[in-house]
């Protein structure tokens, strides 16, 4: 019996989603007569929850949060069938909320985020997951922080947070939450405005202002977020989520190709088609395609990239052994790729 062929891509950013990445491949595999297995995949970013739906089930609840800049967005949060509850901040604090113009990195807030989270606590969900890619913020999670303490949703106890000082006792009445932050990158929190501020606006002026700015919520968390490996998520969401509620911090690649069971299925396919948009020293870092590349190796299984630009070298792909690498700009093409990989 012939086995099928898993496709396993991540989205095309700011072109295609990794749902359509996946059915453009599969009917191009099916096009060439082979049964194929469509497993969208994602490492935290924008689209995480949307594969988290797909693989795992699932409902989404909407409602009115504020956006980066305070103006009202529709945005929501997915409850699984596990009774835990998937928050991806980009729906309510995503640079794509805010025009080219209009973007401010001073400004710019993680209250909307906070606000999903507490809606999402409020449902009794348990662990809330926060998938933090995709940020127009440089708060700290500030925002959040202050959205969460106003739904009653306090600090965590001094027993679930270990501090090297004391843990202010959380409000009378306050609810704890269970916190998993599922991060894309893992630079620290003081590394997060010099890194990602320019892309949401800021000039090297307003970067320093950001970088005290940090400096100043991290002296006051009740503990220091600095150095922190996956702090620097969101313009430090990922870290003062951390500092003040406890949250457990998990890399994004790994997490989501648990979550979804890859790899059985990895195991039980002839091989596995995968893809992003742009193929480069990132894809090597642990991002997305890397890590399903890498399991793949590890599983004795061929994995092959259709990408929108391949910019790595020919050692960068052995790095990880691609079997090929095929560009492809367009859904037409993409769909052509995935039926001229049964030629190879």
């Amino acid at each position: 019996m012939t086995l099928p062929v898993l496709v396993a891509p991540d989205s095309f950013k700011g072109t295609f989603s990794a749902r359509e990445v996946a059915r453009a491949i599969a009917a191009g595999l099916r096009d060439a007569g082979r049964e194929a297995r469509e497993l969208p995949v994602a490492d935290g970013g924008e689209g995480t929850m949307d594969v988290l739906i797909a693989a795992l089930g699932g409902e989404v609840r909407t409602l009115t949060v504020s956006d980066p800049l305070g103006r009202p967005v529709e945005a929501g949060f997915a409850l699984l069938p596990n009774g835990s509850a998937v928050v991806e901040m980009a729906q309510a604090s995503g640079l794509s909320l805010v025009a080219e113009p209009d973007r401010d990195a001073w400004a710019a807030s993680t209250r909307g985020t906070g606000e999903l989270i507490a809606a999402a606590g409020s449902a009794g969900a348990s662990p809330i997951v926060v998938t933090v890619g995709g940020s127009a913020t440089t708060d700290g999670g500030a925002g959040a922080l202050e959205a969460l303490k106003e739904a009653g949703f306090g600090a965590a106890s001094p027993d679930s947070v270990p501090s090297p000082s004391p843990v202010a006792p959380s409000p009378a009445g306050a609810s704890p939450l269970d916190l998993h932050v599922v991060c894309d990158v893992r630079v620290p929190f003081e590394d997060a405005p010099r890194i990602f501020g320019p892309q949401k606006g800021a000039d090297p002026a307003m970067v320093e202002r950001l970088e005290r700015r940090l400096d100043a919520l991290a002296a006051g968390f009740p503990r220091d977020p600095r150095g922190e490996p996956m702090t620097g998520c969101a313009g430090g969401l990922s870290g003062g989520l951390w500092a003040v509620h406890g949250a457990k911090l998990v890399p994004g690649a790994p997490y989501v190709l648990d979550a979804i069971g890859f790899d059985a299925l990895m195991r039980g396919s002839a091989f596995v088609v995968t893809g992003e948009g742009s193929l480069d020293e990132q894809t090597l870092q642990g991002k997305i395609v890397g890590e399903v590349a890498t399991r793949c190796r590890q599983g004795g299984v061929p994995c092959h990239a259709i990408v929108g630009r391949d910019q790595l070298d020919r050692f960068g792909e052995r790095i990880i052994d691609l079997a090929s690498v095929t560009e492809a700009t367009t859904l037409d093409e993409i769909r052509h790729a995935g039926a001229a990989l049964i030629e190879q």
